[in-house]
């Protein structure tokens, strides 16, 4: 009879052990998810950059112009992370800094500085974790010398 009692007693014990260690799996699993797909759109940015920056180094014959260049550079970075870039949340909304030296034109040697900043919008760790914030600041920048 005590052996009854004893069973009845830790019915159900199973399934709040199971709910407690479900919640720790699922918000592990969806941090793992997470955090990979930040990682990828910083590798997406990088190579953004960098094909930025190439557009950006191609010879041109003079008069060469810098408005023109920069859009080209910006469109070429947008091209490439409108195709690639994971982004729920619609289109990248990317900050695009281009510096050259003293502000001109390129010349043979001149370095470009590409720069893309892009705020990063979590999809479900906030609603857990509220420390994490809702953005999370990626940048990449690329320097190609122009020949």
């Amino acid at each position: 009879m005590k052996a009854i009692r004893s069973v009845h007693c830790q019915r159900g014990s199973e399934v709040v052990e199971f709910a407690i260690s479900a919640s720790l799996l699922f918000i592990l699993l969806f941090g793992i998810i997470e955090f990979s797909v930040a990682l990828f759109d910083k590798a997406t940015l990088t190579n953004a950059s960098r094909e930025g920056a190439r557009t950006g180094i191609l010879y041109r014959p003079e008069p060469r112009d810098t408005a023109t260049e920069d859009a080209a550079i910006e469109q070429a970075i947008r091209d490439y992370a409108e195709q690639y870039l994971i982004s729920l949340g619609g289109p990248a909304a990317m900050e695009i800094t281009i510096q050259r030296p003293n502000g001109g034109t390129l010349q043979a040697g001149d370095s470009l500085v590409v720069t893309v900043d892009y705020p990063y919008q979590f999809l479900l760790l906030p609603a857990f974790v509220g420390t994490l914030g809702d953005v999370l600041e990626l940048s990449a920048t690329t320097v190609m010398r122009a020949e």
